[in-house]
């Protein structure tokens, strides 16, 4: 049983996935650049500008973690799970994750900062088109 809230849990597991998001974007940045688009500038500036807005999420975790007294670390890692150390006032658990859900957990948080983020305000600027 954990003694982690799970509001708090949420928050540290951004902590284990935004710095994968980081490093995901990062290798796309270098793969977008030493490939042969023709026109690259669009993919690098939403890939940068999705970066920056990633790690201004994480650096809000991260202060936030820290006001709280938390902290996450990686303990172990094979090919099937990661454990985790979650530090939470004081006491410590050991979280184990399904690699393959870490992995789908990035992609679906990829997707939404990509391009889902952005639907909401879509459908509202495509009912102004509409009305005019």
């Amino acid at each position: 049983m954990t003694r982690i809230p799970s509001e708090d849990r949420d928050l540290m597991e951004k902590a284990i996935y935004f710095p994968m998001l980081v490093k995901v974007l990062e290798k796309d940045l270098y793969i977008i650049n030493n490939s042969p688009f023709k026109l690259r500038n669009p993919y690098l500036m939403l890939i940068d500008n999705t970066l920056t807005g990633i790690q201004s999420e994480l650096f809000l975790v991260k202060k936030i973690m820290k006001k709280r007294g938390m902290k996450v670390q990686e303990v172990k890692r094979d090919d099937t799970f990661t454990t985790y150390l979650f530090i939470y006032n004081g006491y410590e658990e050991y979280h184990n994750y399904f690699n393959p859900r870490l992995k789908n957990k990035v992609e679906e948080l990829l997707s939404y900062y990509l391009f889902k983020r952005f639907e909401n305000n879509q459908s509202s600027d495509q009912s102004l088109r509409v009305t005019r």
